[in-house]
């Protein structure tokens, strides 16, 4: 699709036909990148969207437990009441 720069202020911009936005699946905030010669638009994430799943995932699989063993401290052995 071909479309052209439109002033907006000292700036410029682009107009956008809703049907492309509904298929990008674009809301009211996005994200710009410059790839190469390129600008792309996206859609903003949630930066831990996916975690929760992930953390399922890795529980079934057995890949959850602590990398490295506990290690007892002063005030887990004199302090700390249950």
């Amino acid at each position: 699709m071909k479309t052209k720069l439109v002033r907006i202020g000292n700036s410029r911009g682009i107009r956008l036909p809703k049907p492309l936005i509904q298929q990008a699946k674009l809301g009211a905030d996005i994200e710009l990148q410059v790839q190469d010669d390129s600008i792309i638009i996206s859609s903003v994430r949630d930066p831990r969207s996916g975690w929760a799943a992930a953390a399922r995932r890795a529980a079934v699989r057995g890949e959850d437990a602590l990398l490295d063993p506990v290690t007892p401290t002063r005030f887990d052995d004199e302090d700390w009441e249950w």
